[in-house]
């Protein structure tokens, strides 16, 4: 369990961080830059859940969600390597396939599209598009970290990231199902 005894610790004030090993890394890493990004993905989805109009079902997938977020950046933030002293956190296959059934069981109750949603909607569906974006980037961000270092990132972070914004795109529909969709009609205003 982690103990916060102090929230500022100025070890950080020459533009260098602590990664989940110890070591230090400037804070343009692009390791830092995604778990970071995964962060604000997490606070995007507190967001949805300051809204009132979610089911309880779809709220406590969302606070799911967000604990599998910090799963994600502690995976983020630990680098892979050859017998670690600690065993680290690490974003497992399970929970990637945990999110394709829940695409799969809310995208049941939708109606197939003909055309690409526009962001909007109810606050929750606006929301959850809102969320959707910057999961987006965070995935955008890990493969950044990927592609630099390699075997040293997880690759499955990338692939979570990837499936948990496919599933705020559905729940975003879910979230817009009693008022219908606003679909792109492309060329409309020429």
């Amino acid at each position: 369990m982690v103990n916060l005894t102090r929230i500022y610790t100025k070890t950080g004030d020459d533009g260098t961080t602590s990664l989940g090993d110890m070591s230090r890394t400037s804070k343009n890493d692009p390791r830092l830059e995604a778990y970071a990004t995964v962060d604000e993905a997490n606070s995007s989805i507190g967001v949805v859940l300051a809204t009132d109009e979610l089911t309880e079902e779809v709220r406590a997938l969302l606070v799911r969600i967000q604990n599998d977020l910090f799963d994600v950046g502690a995976d983020l933030c630990t680098p892979v390597v050859d017998s670690p002293a600690f065993e680290p956190l690490r974003v497992l296959e399970s929970q990637i396939t945990y999110l394709e059934e829940q695409i799969d069981h809310y995208n049941s109750h939708l109606e197939s599209l003909r055309s690409f949603v526009l962001p909007s909607g109810t606050p929750a569906a606006a929301h959850l598009h809102v969320a959707r974006t910057v999961v987006r980037r965070a995935e955008r961000r890990t493969w950044a970290a990927i592609h630099a270092f390699g075997g040293g990132v997880n690759p499955l972070t990338a692939k979570y990231l990837n499936r948990c914004s496919d599933l705020l795109f559905v729940l975003a529909r879910f979230a817009n199902k009693e008022i219908g969709d606003q679909l792109w009609v492309p060329g409309a205003n020429r």
